[in-house]
């Protein structure tokens, strides 16, 4: 069996003028080194393939595979991240990960929010602000907290995501509106414990593997910056056994609601109250096997990164009822 690779690779857009925010979301040549000698670890043929431009120009050149392992972000528009599984999906190949419709409602953090809220899933308060004098309209509960609805890695986030009056929202909406060219999402500040959990499977078969709690310093945000220096800024620390059941169930529960697969990770965040509430869904996680969270969190579950891709790509065969 032939198992392709998808994937945005860094250099490749930052040797092309794209800045290091613009790519922030995308992976390391190691983490695609990683992801490969994996797979091959389990046996398969393994090609890289490369983003949606180099995936378009592959399967025009008649190359096919029996299964691709996507992790491509993409570039552009609230369905970058949908791109890559919907020409998959044209071509009848198989693919590990979500589909393009659950890519895109997941990367849009207010639809995210109807879908999961409608299942029973706690979360805080919020809106969405599309203009600056929305905020004027805001009946929220003050500290409040705002950030783009579809960026991920903590893009758009800083310490004036914070806000405390309505002209302090007023004014971050409006550089977020621009500097971002979407709406943006605001929600009552959860001051409390922060945490991410993981999840392996589909459907009945989908199962938190356990998780960790984010413990940033000074109470920073977990942005970008600090995301990408985390061993200065954050500690990372298994769930508390008072809190896991809660975690797992909420997160769960989000991921069966969006109609994730194969694996992924929910954040949550404990309100001013002790209620753990759902913050956002990444059913597109990270893979690297050093820095990224959901191999972290996986190996203080005891899962190491060899099982942790074995699941991933046995959960994707289950689906297709596909054998090696």
């Amino acid at each position: 069996m032939k198992i392709g690779l998808t994937y945005d690779l860094r250099s490749w857009y930052l040797e092309r003028g794209y800045s290091m925010e613009d790519t922030a979301e995308f992976d390391k040549q190691d983490t695609i080194d990683a992801l490969a000698a994996e797979i091959r670890h389990m046996g398969f043929d393994t090609e890289l393939i490369g983003n949606c431009f180099q995936l378009i120009g592959a399967l025009s050149a008649g190359k096919n595979w029996d299964l691709v392992f996507n992790i491509a972000e993409g570039l552009y528009g609230d369905g970058r991240e949908s791109v890559v599984p919907a020409i998959l999906d044209q071509y009848g190949i198989p693919y590990v990960f979500s589909g393009p419709v659950v890519m895109g409602i997941s990367l849009n953090k207010h639809l995210t929010r109807l879908i999961v809220t409608e299942a029973g899933v706690p979360v805080s308060p919020g809106m969405l602000i599309s203009d600056p004098e929305d905020a004027e309209k805001c009946s929220l509960q003050y500290p409040l907290f705002i950030k783009p609805v579809s960026e991920g890695t903590g893009k758009g986030i800083t310490e004036d995501s914070l806000v405390f009056t309505v002209n302090e929202l007023r004014e971050r909406a409006g550089y977020l509106l621009t500097r971002y060219n979407q709406p943006a999402l605001v929600e009552e500040y959860l001051p409390g414990r922060e945490f991410t959990v993981g999840i392996i499977g589909s459907g009945d078969d989908a199962a938190a593997i356990g998780g960790m709690e984010i413990e940033c310093r000074d109470n920073l945000p977990y942005s970008v910056e600090v995301k990408e220096n985390y061993q200065a800024f954050c500690k990372y620390h298994p769930i508390a056994a008072e809190f896991a059941e809660d975690c797992n169930t909420i997160a769960l529960k989000a991921w069966k609601a969006l109609g994730g697969v194969d694996a992924g990770r929910v954040d949550v965040k404990a309100d001013r109250n002790g209620q753990i509430c759902f913050i956002e869904i990444n059913p597109l996680a990270g893979l690297n096997p050093v820095h990224s969270d959901l191999p972290i969190l996986a190996d203080m579950a005891g899962i190491k990164y060899q099982e942790l891709i074995e699941r991933i790509v046995e959960s994707a065969l289950k689906r297709y009822q596909l054998t090696r």
